[in-house]
Protein backbone atom coordinates (compact mmCIF):
# COMPACT_ATOMS: atom_id res chain seq x y z
CA UNK A 1 0.00 0.00 0.00
CA UNK A 2 1.09 3.41 -0.58
CA UNK A 3 2.16 5.81 1.91
CA UNK A 4 0.64 8.65 0.06
CA UNK A 5 -3.28 6.84 0.04
CA UNK A 6 -5.50 7.63 2.62
CA UNK A 7 -5.88 4.70 4.90
CA UNK A 8 -8.45 3.75 7.47
CA UNK A 9 -6.84 4.10 10.87
CA UNK A 10 -5.08 7.37 9.65
CA UNK A 11 -5.60 10.04 11.93
CA UNK A 12 -6.93 8.12 15.07
CA UNK A 13 -6.15 7.37 18.49
CA UNK A 14 -6.93 3.65 19.71
CA UNK A 15 -6.75 2.81 23.50
CA UNK A 16 -6.47 0.05 24.68
CA UNK A 17 -5.11 -1.95 28.23
CA UNK A 18 -3.53 -4.84 28.51
CA UNK A 19 -5.25 -7.16 31.25
CA UNK A 20 -2.28 -9.48 32.35
CA UNK A 21 0.01 -6.69 33.14
CA UNK A 22 -2.08 -3.71 34.85
CA UNK A 23 -1.04 -1.11 32.01
CA UNK A 24 -3.13 1.17 29.79
CA UNK A 25 -2.20 2.81 26.52
CA UNK A 26 -3.02 4.09 23.09
CA UNK A 27 -2.10 3.63 19.56
CA UNK A 28 -1.77 6.46 17.47
CA UNK A 29 -1.61 7.64 13.60
CA UNK A 30 -1.68 10.50 12.16
CA UNK A 31 -1.42 11.86 7.87
CA UNK A 32 -3.94 14.45 7.66
CA UNK A 33 -3.56 16.53 10.76
CA UNK A 34 0.36 16.84 10.12
CA UNK A 35 -0.45 17.89 6.58
CA UNK A 36 -3.23 20.24 8.33
CA UNK A 37 -0.85 21.97 10.75
CA UNK A 38 2.73 22.52 8.59
CA UNK A 39 0.95 23.41 5.52
CA UNK A 40 0.09 26.47 7.38
CA UNK A 41 3.88 27.62 7.95
CA UNK A 42 6.44 27.13 5.78
CA UNK A 43 8.99 25.92 8.94
CA UNK A 44 12.52 24.19 8.51
CA UNK A 45 12.49 20.87 8.18
CA UNK A 46 14.06 20.53 11.92
CA UNK A 47 11.16 22.89 12.80
CA UNK A 48 8.82 20.55 11.48
CA UNK A 49 10.11 17.24 13.10
CA UNK A 50 9.75 18.90 16.36
CA UNK A 51 5.88 19.99 15.46
CA UNK A 52 5.07 16.80 14.49
CA UNK A 53 6.57 14.75 17.38
CA UNK A 54 4.26 17.23 19.92
CA UNK A 55 1.40 16.85 17.70
CA UNK A 56 1.95 12.98 17.70
CA UNK A 57 2.71 13.17 21.76
CA UNK A 58 -0.50 15.60 22.15
CA UNK A 59 -2.90 12.84 20.49
CA UNK A 60 -1.60 9.99 22.78
CA UNK A 61 -1.77 12.13 25.72
CA UNK A 62 -5.08 14.26 24.81
CA UNK A 63 -7.27 11.16 23.81
CA UNK A 64 -7.95 10.99 27.63
CA UNK A 65 -9.49 14.24 28.46
CA UNK A 66 -12.93 14.29 28.89
CA UNK A 67 -15.74 16.03 26.47
CA UNK A 68 -14.98 19.58 25.89
CA UNK A 69 -11.98 20.14 27.94
CA UNK A 70 -8.63 21.16 26.49
CA UNK A 71 -5.02 20.05 26.56
CA UNK A 72 -1.96 22.16 25.92
CA UNK A 73 1.03 20.82 25.84
CA UNK A 74 3.90 23.42 25.63
CA UNK A 75 7.87 23.97 25.10
CA UNK A 76 9.42 27.37 25.94
CA UNK A 77 12.95 27.60 25.57
CA UNK A 78 16.35 29.16 25.33
CA UNK A 79 17.38 27.47 21.94
CA UNK A 80 16.95 27.96 18.15
CA UNK A 81 13.23 26.69 18.77
CA UNK A 82 11.92 28.85 21.19
CA UNK A 83 8.55 27.86 21.54
CA UNK A 84 6.33 24.80 20.39
CA UNK A 85 2.70 25.10 21.43
CA UNK A 86 0.14 22.37 20.76
CA UNK A 87 -3.42 22.10 21.92
CA UNK A 88 -6.23 18.98 21.75
CA UNK A 89 -9.51 19.90 22.04
CA UNK A 90 -11.43 16.67 23.56
CA UNK A 91 -15.28 16.21 21.25
CA UNK A 92 -18.36 18.50 21.73
CA UNK A 93 -20.15 14.85 21.44
CA UNK A 94 -19.18 11.51 21.87
CA UNK A 95 -18.46 9.99 18.20
CA UNK A 96 -17.33 13.15 17.24
CA UNK A 97 -13.41 13.98 16.50
CA UNK A 98 -11.08 15.39 18.86
CA UNK A 99 -9.11 18.68 16.85
CA UNK A 100 -5.20 19.20 17.39
CA UNK A 101 -3.23 22.41 16.49
CA UNK A 102 0.25 23.35 16.63
CA UNK A 103 2.58 26.09 16.31
CA UNK A 104 6.34 26.64 16.78
CA UNK A 105 8.39 30.41 16.85
CA UNK A 106 12.30 29.68 16.33
CA UNK A 107 15.43 31.87 15.09
CA UNK A 108 16.16 30.83 11.95
CA UNK A 109 19.87 31.71 12.13
CA UNK A 110 20.43 30.01 15.72
CA UNK A 111 19.34 27.02 13.74
CA UNK A 112 22.14 24.36 13.27
CA UNK A 113 22.87 20.93 11.12
CA UNK A 114 22.30 18.87 15.16
CA UNK A 115 19.07 16.70 15.26
CA UNK A 116 15.71 18.42 15.91
CA UNK A 117 15.95 18.26 19.79
CA UNK A 118 19.17 19.50 19.35
CA UNK A 119 17.61 23.00 18.65
CA UNK A 120 15.97 23.16 22.30
CA UNK A 121 18.05 24.92 24.71
CA UNK A 122 17.64 24.71 28.22
CA UNK A 123 13.42 25.73 29.00
CA UNK A 124 10.76 23.27 30.68
CA UNK A 125 8.11 21.16 29.06
CA UNK A 126 4.66 21.74 30.30
CA UNK A 127 0.96 20.54 30.54
CA UNK A 128 -1.62 22.26 30.58
CA UNK A 129 -5.63 21.18 31.24
CA UNK A 130 -8.69 23.57 30.93
CA UNK A 131 -11.87 21.81 31.75
CA UNK A 132 -14.17 24.98 31.11
CA UNK A 133 -15.64 27.97 32.17
CA UNK A 134 -15.51 28.65 35.83
CA UNK A 135 -12.84 25.46 36.58
CA UNK A 136 -8.76 26.58 37.73
CA UNK A 137 -6.85 24.77 34.84
CA UNK A 138 -4.35 22.75 35.49
CA UNK A 139 -0.85 22.84 35.15
CA UNK A 140 2.40 20.92 35.30
CA UNK A 141 5.81 22.02 34.51
CA UNK A 142 9.17 19.67 34.12
CA UNK A 143 12.56 20.51 32.80
CA UNK A 144 13.70 19.80 29.46
CA UNK A 145 15.37 16.56 29.95
CA UNK A 146 16.06 13.03 27.84
CA UNK A 147 17.37 13.73 24.53
CA UNK A 148 13.97 13.96 22.69
CA UNK A 149 10.14 15.07 23.07
CA UNK A 150 9.28 11.75 24.40
CA UNK A 151 11.42 11.64 26.95
CA UNK A 152 10.73 15.13 28.44
CA UNK A 153 6.67 14.24 28.50
CA UNK A 154 8.05 10.88 29.97
CA UNK A 155 9.67 12.44 32.75
CA UNK A 156 6.75 14.92 33.14
CA UNK A 157 4.49 12.20 33.95
CA UNK A 158 7.28 10.81 36.56
CA UNK A 159 7.88 13.86 38.37
CA UNK A 160 4.17 15.60 38.37
CA UNK A 161 2.11 12.70 38.21
CA UNK A 162 4.24 10.04 39.44
CA UNK A 163 2.99 7.48 36.74
CA UNK A 164 5.06 5.39 35.01
CA UNK A 165 4.74 6.17 30.86
CA UNK A 166 6.51 5.34 28.25
CA UNK A 167 6.20 6.35 24.30
CA UNK A 168 7.58 5.39 21.15
CA UNK A 169 7.28 7.04 18.51
CA UNK A 170 7.76 7.17 14.56
CA UNK A 171 7.49 9.97 12.57
CA UNK A 172 8.74 11.49 9.28
CA UNK A 173 8.31 12.39 5.48
CA UNK A 174 6.64 10.30 3.02
CA UNK A 175 7.85 11.05 -1.01
CA UNK A 176 5.19 8.51 -2.15
CA UNK A 177 3.44 9.24 -5.16
CA UNK A 178 5.56 12.47 -5.81
CA UNK A 179 3.83 14.54 -2.80
CA UNK A 180 6.07 14.64 -0.09
CA UNK A 181 3.80 15.29 3.31
CA UNK A 182 4.30 13.95 6.82
CA UNK A 183 3.11 11.15 8.74
CA UNK A 184 3.71 9.79 12.35
CA UNK A 185 2.49 7.36 14.25
CA UNK A 186 3.33 5.57 17.80
CA UNK A 187 2.56 4.06 21.08
CA UNK A 188 1.79 5.21 24.37
CA UNK A 189 2.32 2.83 27.90
CA UNK A 190 0.75 3.88 31.23
CA UNK A 191 1.17 1.81 34.36
CA UNK A 192 -2.14 2.18 36.30
CA UNK A 193 -1.54 4.51 39.29
CA UNK A 194 -2.08 2.97 42.51
CA UNK A 195 -4.82 4.54 45.13
CA UNK A 196 -1.72 4.21 47.65
CA UNK A 197 1.02 6.98 47.85
CA UNK A 198 4.25 5.38 46.82
CA UNK A 199 7.40 5.43 49.22
CA UNK A 200 9.92 8.06 49.39
CA UNK A 201 11.77 7.52 45.89
CA UNK A 202 15.46 7.60 44.42
CA UNK A 203 15.83 10.05 41.30
CA UNK A 204 17.80 8.27 38.33
CA UNK A 205 16.82 10.12 35.50
CA UNK A 206 18.96 13.04 33.79
CA UNK A 207 19.35 16.10 35.76
CA UNK A 208 18.45 14.32 39.49
CA UNK A 209 14.29 13.87 37.43
CA UNK A 210 12.53 11.25 38.47
CA UNK A 211 12.55 8.51 35.45
CA UNK A 212 9.81 5.92 34.80
CA UNK A 213 10.93 2.92 36.00
CA UNK A 214 11.43 5.30 39.40
CA UNK A 215 7.65 5.45 40.50
CA UNK A 216 6.58 1.97 39.20
CA UNK A 217 7.00 0.00 41.92
CA UNK A 218 8.38 -3.37 43.41
CA UNK A 219 7.24 -6.67 42.81
CA UNK A 220 4.65 -7.99 39.73
CA UNK A 221 4.38 -4.20 38.92
CA UNK A 222 8.24 -3.99 38.30
CA UNK A 223 8.27 -7.31 36.38
CA UNK A 224 4.86 -6.35 34.61
CA UNK A 225 6.19 -3.12 33.61
CA UNK A 226 9.45 -4.36 32.35
CA UNK A 227 8.11 -6.84 30.05
CA UNK A 228 5.94 -4.99 28.41
CA UNK A 229 9.12 -2.43 27.56
CA UNK A 230 10.89 -5.20 26.29
CA UNK A 231 8.26 -5.99 23.88
CA UNK A 232 7.47 -2.48 23.05
CA UNK A 233 11.21 -2.36 22.13
CA UNK A 234 10.60 -5.27 19.25
CA UNK A 235 8.45 -2.71 17.33
CA UNK A 236 9.89 -1.47 13.95
CA UNK A 237 9.32 1.90 12.93
CA UNK A 238 7.10 0.87 9.98
CA UNK A 239 4.78 -0.72 12.46
CA UNK A 240 4.21 2.87 13.98
CA UNK A 241 3.63 4.73 11.09
CA UNK A 242 1.02 1.94 10.12
CA UNK A 243 0.99 1.72 5.96
CA UNK A 244 -0.07 -1.95 6.16
CA UNK A 245 -0.49 -2.70 9.80
CA UNK A 246 -3.49 -1.96 11.83
CA UNK A 247 -3.77 -0.47 15.33
CA UNK A 248 -5.35 -3.73 16.55
CA UNK A 249 -3.29 -6.25 14.83
CA UNK A 250 0.08 -4.29 15.79
CA UNK A 251 -1.08 -4.59 19.87
CA UNK A 252 -1.47 -8.27 18.71
CA UNK A 253 1.96 -8.60 17.35
CA UNK A 254 3.37 -6.92 20.33
CA UNK A 255 1.48 -7.59 23.20
CA UNK A 256 -0.37 -10.95 22.45
CA UNK A 257 0.13 -12.66 25.92
CA UNK A 258 -0.46 -9.50 28.09
CA UNK A 259 -4.50 -9.89 26.88
CA UNK A 260 -4.44 -6.43 24.72
CA UNK A 261 -8.54 -4.96 25.08
CA UNK A 262 -9.02 -2.00 22.81
CA UNK A 263 -11.72 0.06 23.24
CA UNK A 264 -13.40 2.64 20.53
CA UNK A 265 -11.20 4.65 18.37
CA UNK A 266 -11.34 8.12 18.74
CA UNK A 267 -10.95 9.98 15.15
CA UNK A 268 -8.43 13.31 15.74
CA UNK A 269 -9.06 16.39 13.05
CA UNK A 270 -7.18 19.43 12.25
CA UNK A 271 -9.04 22.44 14.05
CA UNK A 272 -8.43 25.65 14.87
CA UNK A 273 -10.74 28.20 17.38
CA UNK A 274 -9.67 30.78 15.86
CA UNK A 275 -12.66 33.48 14.86
CA UNK A 276 -13.37 37.04 14.45
CA UNK A 277 -15.41 37.61 17.91
CA UNK A 278 -12.12 35.63 19.88
CA UNK A 279 -9.95 38.70 17.97
CA UNK A 280 -12.18 40.92 19.19
CA UNK A 281 -12.46 39.63 22.55
CA UNK A 282 -9.03 39.41 22.76
CA UNK A 283 -8.68 43.45 22.02
CA UNK A 284 -11.11 44.40 24.14
CA UNK A 285 -8.79 44.78 27.15
CA UNK A 286 -7.21 47.73 25.39
CA UNK A 287 -7.93 51.39 25.09
CA UNK A 288 -8.69 53.70 22.26
CA UNK A 289 -4.92 54.95 22.90
CA UNK A 290 -3.81 51.69 23.02
CA UNK A 291 -5.88 50.41 19.86
CA UNK A 292 -4.19 53.66 18.28
CA UNK A 293 -0.74 52.39 17.92
CA UNK A 294 -1.49 48.77 17.22
CA UNK A 295 -3.33 50.40 13.73
CA UNK A 296 -1.41 50.63 10.33
CA UNK A 297 -0.72 52.79 8.31
CA UNK A 298 -3.67 52.01 6.08
CA UNK A 299 -6.04 52.79 9.18
CA UNK A 300 -6.69 49.27 10.10
CA UNK A 301 -6.07 46.98 12.89
CA UNK A 302 -4.62 43.39 11.76
CA UNK A 303 -4.05 40.21 13.49
CA UNK A 304 -2.82 36.78 12.15
CA UNK A 305 -3.73 33.54 13.58
CA UNK A 306 -0.22 31.79 14.64
CA UNK A 307 -2.02 28.23 14.02
CA UNK A 308 -3.74 28.51 11.10
CA UNK A 309 -2.44 31.38 9.43
CA UNK A 310 -6.01 33.40 9.52
CA UNK A 311 -6.03 36.85 8.83
CA UNK A 312 -8.48 39.75 10.69
CA UNK A 313 -9.09 42.84 9.44
CA UNK A 314 -10.97 45.20 11.81
CA UNK A 315 -11.94 48.59 11.71
CA UNK A 316 -9.67 50.15 15.32
CA UNK A 317 -12.99 52.06 15.88
CA UNK A 318 -14.97 48.34 16.50
CA UNK A 319 -12.61 47.04 18.99
CA UNK A 320 -11.23 47.77 22.40
CA UNK A 321 -12.85 48.42 25.72
CA UNK A 322 -14.08 51.87 24.64
CA UNK A 323 -16.04 50.36 21.56
CA UNK A 324 -17.07 47.54 23.53
CA UNK A 325 -18.39 49.82 26.74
Amino acid sequence: MSLGQKIAWDDSVLPFQLDASDIRGRVARLDGVLDGILEQHNYPPLVEALVAEMALLTALIGQTIKLRWKLSLQVQSKGAVRMIATDYYGPTKEGEPARVRAYATYDAERLTNASPFEQIGEGYFAVMIDQGQGMTPYQGISPIAGGSLAACAEAYFAQSEQIPTRFELSFGVSTEDGAPHWRAGGVMLQHMPKASPLKKIEATGEGGLLSPKDVVGDGDDAENWTRANVLLDTVEELELIGPSVTPDALLLRLFNEEAPRVFDAQPVRFGCTCSEDRVRQSLSIYSAKDIQTMTTDAGRVTADCQFCGAHYDLNPASVGFEANA
